[in-house]
């Protein structure tokens, strides 16, 4: 499975990256909303993993294009340190499928991602 992940705090994204290739999935890497975009025109990922607050781009913008633009149903995990309401609503009214408040354990993420794979399998 191939996971883009935009992230742009390094030890976050390092952790990241180290628990997600340990489990076996395929990674490209953005450290902020235009490399994502660049990598979402170019490739489609199998789900989208990406902090809603970015330089540059914010995440949001991502996540209205991804479902805007692509011809395929992408998963998006939105993350952000944020804890205000109104930013969780609108990831998910721009078609967030999860939302996790930073910080958090890398092995949460992986059991989240790896329960929509399962959705996904099931509704497929």
């Amino acid at each position: 499975m191939n996971i883009l992940i935009c992230e742009n705090e390094e030890l976050l994204l390092t952790a990241l990256e180290f628990r997600m290739r340990k489990q076996g999935f395929d990674l490209w890497v953005a450290k902020n909303g235009d490399e994502a975009l660049e990598v979402i025109q170019t490739k489609v990922p199998d789900l989208l993993v990406i902090d809603i607050l970015k330089p540059q781009i914010e995440g949001l913008e991502v996540i209205k294009f991804a479902r805007k633009h692509l011809r395929t149903f992408i998963p998006i995990i939105a993350i952000s340190s944020l804890e205000h309401g109104d930013v969780i609503l609108e990831a998910f009214r721009l078609g967030a499928n999860d939302f996790i408040t930073k910080p958090f354990n890398p092995t949460e993420m992986i059991l989240r991602i790896r329960r929509i794979f399962q959705e996904v399998e099931v509704a497929g």
